[in-house]
């Protein structure tokens, strides 16, 4: 096995509960988030030579997961046939209270905008708000705007 496929399995089993948790921001179907699971990881091993360690590794992977997300979302193309991965991890088959209250938060925010809902999520996982900048590309108090107006919107709601 080569050094870089050795490193990208590292990162996989380090970081596939974040990209998962991207994936599950932007649908609402068990399916359609494994799928931008898989289109993640094949987004972040053909970026893998090109990342320059210009920012750190997490924040790297959380821009290539929202922008693949957002590319689908927008593209919203007919899917190709795909081979399943199995996940130790998932959030539609679980019952129990704290998993209800996931799912009408996500539902809540389902109904954001695509750059929101990436805020949301970034501000969820507990990152500042000069990395969720770096990540969405505005500046740390724009970030700070944003959040307030997007927690004033989710409270209406």
């Amino acid at each position: 096995m080569k050094a870089n496929e050795k490193e990208f399995e590292q990162i996989v089993a380090t970081y596939k509960r974040t990209i998962y948790t991207v994936c599950y921001m932007f649908s609402k179907n068990e399916d359609e988030v494994n799928d931008l699971f898989q289109d993640t990881l094949v987004n972040l091993w053909k970026g893998m030579e090109a990342f320059k360690e210009q920012s750190k590794l997490d924040t790297w992977i959380y821009r290539v997961a929202l922008n693949t997300c957002i590319s689908q979302e927008r593209k919203k193309k007919r899917k190709s046939a795909r081979v399943p991965m199995e996940m130790d991890i998932s959030l539609y088959q679980d019952n129990d209270a704290d998993t209800l209250q996931v799912q009408m938060l996500h539902k809540r925010i389902g109904r954001l905008g695509m750059v929101d809902r990436a805020i949301v999520l970034l501000w969820l996982e507990d990152l500042s708000y000069e990395e969720i900048g770096q990540i969405v590309g505005i500046s740390a108090t724009h970030v700070g705007v944003k959040l307030y107006r997007i927690k004033e919107l989710l409270k209406r709601n």
